[in-house]
This record gives structure tokens, C-alpha cells and sequence, in this order.
């Protein structure tokens, strides 16, 4: 009996130990062991390609249309010439709008008379200032008082620097030439490189204006 109890006891033994043999290894840790089928690389920490930086350089060769028009006429003039350049348009405006009685030629006590007669006027621009970042080329317009540039056109010269920048001076009136009205201009600025102005009737066209600035080039 005994030795029927020993035989069972041995047998007993060896299904523990075959058991025990057969149980996979915990985890260190106290980890479950990770799943053969899911990749143990860790996620990549590369930073994703970035995208082209947009270019935030300053346009260059850019040009400008600047124009005073006490009476919308060499404004018309002004639009004709930004549409056939693509250029922009900047209008000066009196701090002090110019009325009709202003105006007046005849009235030697009007404002424009006093103006055109004391050559260091310098009536104030109400136009927010102006940026010439990036414009090469300006075509500056305005009429033909008394012969001469408006004396804003001299306050508006006096307060930029034209330096690198080619100016075209035009005017309108409804006769005069233009005079030494550019070279005055050119002179007041005392920077820029200012090219000899032409004289136009407010019905120019377009035609005509495109000639014009073709012989310029």
C-alpha cells in the first residue's frame, strides 16, 4: 500500500513540475508580455515636412499714379494713365478743400492767387500719408494755375524722398504748357530721377496717352 501511495505521489510531481515548465514569463515590470503582433518601434518624433514659406518680399518695379484735381479734370487724365499702366492711384486732397470762389482767376484776392503769388506757400495735404515701398516708376499729376504747379504740389515734393524712383510730371490745363512746372517740382523734391512732363487737354485718350508713354521707354 505504501508503495502504491509513493508511485502516486511521484506522478503527482512530475505533472506540477511539467506544468509549471509549459507558463510563459511575466513581465518585469508586472507587464502583461506585449503582443508578437504590434510593433514595439516607437511612433516618430521627425517633425512633419513644412510647407514652402510664402514669400513676403516686397514687390518691386511697381508704379504709382499720384494726382491733385482741384476739379476732376486731370484726375479723369490720372485714371486713363493707372488703367493703361496697371498702376495704383493716390490722390492728393487739400487739408482745406479749394471752392469754387477759391478758384476764381479773375478775383486777385482769392486763395489760389495769394497762393500762386508767394512762392513759399505750402497748402497742407488732408490725403493720409503714403507709402513708396516698392514703386520705381511715379507719374504725378495736377493742373496749371497761374502758370505754374499748385503750390500743394510742392508740399507734397517736400515731404518724401524720391530717391531711386523715376517721376513723370503731367499736367492739363486749358491752354498753358507745362512750363517750368516739372523742373520746379524736380527741384523742390531734390531727389528722384524726374523726367520732362507733358501738357494735356482733360479729353485726351487713351490712344494718345499710350503713345506718349511709349516714347518714355
Amino acid at each position: 500500500m505504501k508503495q502504491v501511495l509513493s508511485l502516486l505521489l511521484a506522478a503527482l510531481l512530475v505533472a506540477s513540475l511539467a506544468a509549471c515548465a509549459g507558463s510563459s514569463p511575466a513581465d518585469p515590470t508586472g507587464n502583461t508580455t506585449a503582443d508578437p503582433f504590434v510593433s514595439a518601434e516607437p511612433e516618430s518624433t521627425a517633425a512633419p515636412e513644412s510647407a514652402a514659406a510664402p514669400d513676403t518680399t516686397a514687390a518691386a518695379g511697381k508704379t504709382l499714379v499720384v494726382v491733385f484735381s482741384a476739379t476732376g479734370t486731370t484726375k479723369g487724365v490720372a485714371e486713363k494713365i493707372a488703367a493703361i499702366e496697371n498702376a495704383d492711384l493716390y490722390e492728393i486732397k487739400a487739408a482745406q478743400e479749394y471752392t469754387a470762389a477759391d478758384l476764381d482767376w479773375n478775383d486777385q484776392s482769392s486763395r489760389t492767387t495769394k497762393e500762386q503769388n508767394d512762392k513759399t506757400a505750402r497748402p497742407a495735404i488732408g490725403s493720409e500719408p503714403l507709402s513708396l515701398d516698392g514703386y520705381t516708376k511715379i507719374y504725378i499729376g495736377y493742373p496749371i494755375w497761374w502758370g505754374e504747379e499748385p503750390r500743394i504740389m510742392d508740399t507734397f515734393v517736400e515731404s518724401y524722398d524720391f530717391t531711386g524712383i523715376t517721376l513723370i510730371p503731367f499736367c492739363t490745363s486749358g491752354g498753358s504748357g507745362i512750363g517750368r512746372s516739372g523742373q520746379n517740382l524736380a527741384d523742390n523734391a531734390g531727389s528722384g530721377n524726374w523726367l520732362n512732363g507733358q501738357r494735356f487737354g482733360g479729353g485726351v485718350s487713351e490712344t494718345e496717352l499710350q503713345t506718349w508713354i511709349d516714347g518714355l521707354n
